[in-house]
């Protein structure tokens, strides 16, 4: 059932292409989280009864009509976000490969079988559902975001309130309105908008809400974490990261010259995997930096397929990443290219930042400890592979992290030594399969893992069971 805000509230969403009005949406505060909770709670014995297959069962007709209407779905978020329609349908395939394993995992809800050291005494585990999740999703890939959290959420057996990005309104509200035609009970699935400092604050102190899954800043982590921890409540953090790229002296450069652009600007750099920091060796760093510098010059910013990445999502983040950009210059960082807002034409209005390369810069300077959520990266030239190793690992983030080289023994160190909760050799630091877990250490997150089946873990109780029996009774 839709409803409006119980004050009668709305906001207004804003085209990141355009700076035009694109819809208005609903402006919840506490009251209508209570009633979206209440709603939940009240579904949850009903949704929590069914078989973990029946489950399953449901959640792949969600997946089905989703994919029924991916056209649909990604035309949304192309609008909402001014990515490519083409990128737009990746973020709405990936949603698809995350409901399709999602509803397969109703067949594998693993418990467990022990031994017991006590003779007659048999040992299990069950998994069992939280009860009302909160959700609170954020907007660089809205449809892939909702349903990382979603369909592990339900399929453990909760109901959920989903705080959609006040930035990516219409995203969640057509992926509730598809559950809904998908034949997903009423209360199951509760979506809800507005602010964070309104609507998402309720949702985290309401006592109805069992467990909380976040992905966005690490500052705002931190608040979440604050709240939870009064109460004790389970809490799930994806945070940010400011992930490093290594480019060795024996790497394949144009391989990773290729990688580097991707991972630094695809989704106008709107990655919280995104590759913000470039290290390379010093005895390519001048011939890698001439072939990236001249390949970032040739990308094409704007919202259609023939461009190579679109605007950032809005005016306060533009600003704030131009912000940041001055007070490095102003301590002695130099741009290599870009580091302006992009106006000329149909970008007029629009919050485009042009691809930015920056070299000059400290470890510990704002700029390389700073999640910018742009398309800016800065490049540090080091000596060997033991520099780029420190160099990677001296960061207060620690989410993903890449390697270029051709030695399976630089590449192997890599991989186990680096301080990151993914580590990728000769590609880049963003991308994620349904069937993997995500998450990093340090302030990049607190430890759990989503999606795979590492996020049955965040949504689920495990249960040990000890059954005690008389042999002689069975003979009786």
């Amino acid at each position: 059932m839709e409803c409006p805000a119980t004050t009668g509230k709305t906001f207004t969403k804003l085209s990141p292409d355009s700076g035009r009005p694109l819809c208005k949406a609903v402006r919840s505060d506490a009251e209508d989280i209570s009633i979206a909770v209440q709603a939940a709670a009240n579904a949850l014995a009903a949704w929590s009864g069914l078989t973990p297959v029946q489950r399953g069962d449901i959640l792949y007709e969600v997946t089905r009509l989703l994919r029924e209407h991916r056209n649909e779905m990604a035309a949304i978020v192309a609008m909402e976000t001014g990515m490519s329609v083409n990128a737009a349908l990746g973020e709405t395939d990936a949603a698809i490969a995350q409901g399709e394993f999602m509803a397969g995992e109703g067949r594998r809800l693993y418990g467990r079988t022990l031994t017991s050291a006590v003779p007659d005494k048999y040992a299990m585990t069950i998994r069992q559902p939280l009860g009302v999740a909160g959700l609170i999703i954020a907007a660089n890939t809205p449809i892939a975001n909702v349903a990382w959290k979603v369909f592990p959420a339900l399929i453990c057996g909760n109901t959920a309130v989903v705080k959609a990005a006040e930035d990516t309104p219409a995203t969640a509200w057509y992926f509730g309105r598809l559950a809904h035609q998908a034949g997903l009970p009423p209360g199951v699935l509760n979506i809800i908008q507005g602010y964070g400092r309104e609507a998402g604050v309720a949702l985290i102190e309401n006592p109805g809400v069992d467990v909380i899954s976040f992905t966005g800043s690490t500052a705002v982590g931190r608040q979440i974490a604050a709240v939870a921890g009064k109460r004790l409540l389970k809490v799930s953090l994806e945070l940010g990261g400011k992930n490093p790229l290594v480019v060795c002296n024996d790497a394949d450069l144009d391989n990773a010259v290729k990688w580097t652009l991707l991972s630094a600007f695809s989704n106008a750099g709107q990655r919280c995997a995104a590759a913000s920091r470039i290290i390379i060796f010093a005895a390519v760093y001048d011939q890698f930096l001439e072939q990236l510098v001249e390949c970032t010059r040739k990308l094409k910013v704007g919202p259609d397929n023939s461009d190579d990445f679109g605007p950032v999502i809005n005016k306060r983040q533009l600003d704030n990443i131009l912000g940041i950009i001055k007070r490095a210059q102003r301590h002695g960082a130099v741009i290599l290219t870009g580091g302006q807002r992009l106006t000329s034409g149909s970008r007029a209005d629009g919050f485009y930042m042009a691809p930015t390369l920056i070299e000059n810069v400290r470890p510990h300077d704002e700029i390389s400890t700073t999640e910018l959520f742009g398309p800016v990266a800065c490049l540090y030239r080091v000596k060997d592979f033991a520099d780029a190793l420190r160099l990677a690992n001296d960061s207060p983030y620690g989410l993903t992290a890449c390697i270029h080289t051709r030695s399976i023994h630089r590449a192997t160190e890599f991989t186990r030594k680096v301080q990151a909760g993914v580590a990728v050799v000769n590609g880049g630091t963003h991308g994620s399969e349904p069937h993997m877990p995500f998450g990093g250490l340090k302030q990049s997150g607190n430890g759990w893992r989503e999606p795979g089946t590492e996020a049955l873990d965040v949504y689920s109780d495990v249960k040990g069971i000890y059954m005690n029996i008389d042999p002689d009774a069975a003979y009786a």
